[in-house]
């Protein structure tokens, strides 16, 4: 079986794209949220961040061509948004998660 006809990668991206949807269908309303809501968006950008993770990790762990290529995309987008072409995006997921968590405890205390 291929890497993207295993029903759990199948659902793992449905849930990826959908959170994505999620999240950037709010993105220009951050600023008038209440801290509640503001929280739960940042919750969901925070486990969107962790699944892509994990997909990325099993990107990086298959031998699937298709996967492989997957990777590679992935990598060259990176590379066109400014990431070094050598950069290591399991170090830029914790970062991003260093981020996330500080984002929360900044909205916890505002609250």
């Amino acid at each position: 079986m291929s890497f993207f006809e295993s029903e759990f990668v199948q659902k793992e991206m449905q849930d990826i794209t959908h959170l994505q949807e999620k999240i950037y269908g709010s993105v220009f309303n951050f600023h008038s949220m209440t801290n509640a809501e503001k929280l739960e968006h940042v919750e969901m950008l925070e486990d969107l961040l962790n699944k892509q993770k994990i997909l990325y990790t099993r990107l990086s762990l298959s031998d699937d061509p298709k996967a492989q290529l997957m990777k590679e995309n992935i990598m060259k987008e990176a590379a066109m948004i400014g990431f070094p072409a050598d950069v290591d995006l399991t170090t830029v997921f914790t970062n991003m998660n260093v981020m996330i968590s500080n984002m929360k405890r900044t909205i916890q205390r505002e609250g």
